[in-house]
């Protein structure tokens, strides 16, 4: 599809969405706009089934929505629904469809409670599939149809939802070429919602450049394999970086090629990862994701609820933790085999190196791990002094790799990239410095794909480049006491250019003497003027 159909798309649909919410915050309002979208996708997707596997009989004339009203009735609508359930993991009936709700708002026969019948009904059948249980069940319960912004009545709330889905509805999500791409916008609409709530917005999406940068990293080398590849992201946020590591892969349109696993600690958040993950076409079999606290509820071992072994480890890592936040760091936590083999916990109120060490643990001895984190990382003493020193040690560090400032919603400070591998020949680090290259946009700085390119060719050929990057061995970092600051490895410093003394003399003179020649000009003036 040609980027200005959607472009245009998008931005109708942005402008819109900015018209119907009123006063209510972004990121709340995401809730309602991008669950009406995932609910519609839900519903295409079951007609699809119907139609591709002939479970029901369509004659010339009649639409999905019709046939599978006529037929899935009575005593045998939950044979209808177990089915399809079985299948796609969830199953709506045909009072719950989206075509049966525009038609009842067309029609002007919808009540206050239909939206809560909608998603009430949806849980309910959500059972019928215990595999797909974790899945599907109650990822609507972060829409709030009773919020007093919406309307200060019942009828009001319903004539608002109402526009809202008379809104999604009326998307174009089919190309030029007649590609889907419902998940495009949903994905544009998490950055647009991301970039509007500040910084909210940073708590549940990564920026798509810096996105594609860590998902390069981490699939560098991969060529096409029979095997799944697995990837984890312990604070996987909207899951948007899952999905940009999977576009990254060569064999990524292939069913099954890739497992995402994901971890979120904010319930609304977690919601919209799984939605935004099946909007990508994500087979709920293809994912597993869990609502909890990554630090405290570490990634569980053994079965998981759809009867699969649950991976410990991973070929891909990738996070973008919450920067610097608190966490428990309670002496119980130095016998979790995450942390235990460094003698010292991240500070109660830096987790930073907590998540790193998650992750580390997480990740298979083939593997690559890329963690976004504030500069602190780099240089701080204490015990992320002591931690940061093992990690060298052990010859986990692949690469340091400094951003810009001003990437990220409502963290305006620059971030670094911390590269980490277990099965390193070599014994040294590479250092990036890409703090000056990009490209001011209104109020944010982006990364362009010229700049994205350059980080990721310097990261693969691993050579110095005059002011951009240094390979420092590890003798040169223990010189440094193992502070990993940039400036101390990569020499961007621009001397000034020699100042001409006879040249600035000479200026000055000329300068003087124009300034005369001006004040006698205004003198003659004022004579004239008897002044």
């Amino acid at each position: 599809m040609a980027d200005n159909k959607l472009q245009s798309i998008t931005s109708k649909l942005w402008a819109m969405a900015n018209e119907l919410r009123g006063n209510m915050d972004a990121a709340e309002y995401k809730n309602y706009i991008l669950a009406f979208m995932f609910y519609r996708y839900l519903s295409d997707h079951q007609e699809k089934y119907l139609v591709e596997n002939n479970v029901i009989d369509i004659v010339p004339g009649q639409s999905v929505n019709e046939a599978y009203t006529e037929q899935a009735n009575g005593s045998d609508l939950n044979d209808y629904l177990e089915d399809i359930s079985s299948s796609l993991g969830y199953a709506i009936a045909p009072a719950d469809t989206w075509p049966s709700l525009i038609n009842k708002i067309n029609n002007s026969t919808v009540i206050p409670s239909d939206y809560q019948t909608l998603f009430d009904d949806f849980n309910k059948n959500a059972v019928l599939n215990k595999s797909a249980l974790q899945d599907f069940q109650g990822v609507f319960n972060d829409v709030n149809l009773g919020d007093s912004r919406l309307g200060s009545s019942t009828n009001d709330r319903a004539k608002s939802l109402n526009r809202i889905a008379k809104l999604i509805d009326d998307i174009d999500y089919k190309g030029e070429d007649g590609e889907d791409i419902l998940g495009t916008i949903y994905e544009y609409l998490i950055g647009q919602f991301a970039a509007s709530a500040g910084k909210k917005g940073g708590e549940f999406y990564t920026p798509h450049q810096v996105s594609k940068v860590l998902a390069k990293l981490v699939t560098n080398g991969i060529t096409e394999t029979s095997e799944s590849f697995t990837v984890y992201d312990p604070t996987m946020g909207s899951g948007s970086l899952l999905l940009t590591v999977g576009n990254e892969l060569p064999h990524s349109n292939k069913s099954g090629a890739i497992k995402y696993f994901g971890q979120e600690l904010n319930t609304t958040t977690y919601n919209l990862a799984r939605m935004n993950l099946m909007m990508h076409d994500v087979a709920y079999t293809n994912m597993v994701l869990h609502n909890a606290d990554t630090l405290e509820s570490d990634w569980p071992d053994g079965l998981d609820i759809k009867g699969n072994d649950h991976p410990r480890s991973f070929d891909a890592v990738v996070a973008n933790p919450p920067y610097s936040a608190k966490w428990d760091n309670s002496d119980s936590k130095l016998k979790d085999p995450r942390f235990s083999e460094y003698g010292k916990l991240a500070p109660a109120s830096k987790a930073d190196y907590a998540f790193v060490l998650h992750s580390i643990y997480h990740l298979s001895q083939t593997g690559t791990m890329a963690i976004v984190l504030p500069h602190g990382v780099l240089f701080r003493g204490a015990a992320e002094a002591k931690i940061r020193r093992t990690l060298i040690e052990k010859n986990y560090l692949d690469a340091v790799i400094g951003l810009p400032a001003n990437l990220f919603y409502g963290a305006s400070i620059p971030t670094v990239i911390l590269v980490f591998k277990k099965n390193r020949k070599n014994k040294d680090v590479l250092f990036i410095d890409a703090s000056q290259d990009y490209e001011k946009d209104k109020n944010q700085n982006i990364l362009t794909n010229a700049n994205v390119d350059k980080i990721i060719s310097t990261y693969k050929a691993r050579k110095d480049l005059h002011k951009y990057a240094h390979v420092a061995g590890l003798n040169e970092i223990k010189e440094n006491d193992f502070n990993l600051n940039i400036p101390r490895y990569v020499d961007t410093f621009e001397e000034d250019a020699p100042i001409d003394l006879q040249k600035v003399k000479k200026q000055l003179k000329q300068d003087k003497e124009e300034i005369a020649d001006l004040e006698n000009e205004i003198e003659k003036q004022l004579k004239i003027l008897g002044v």
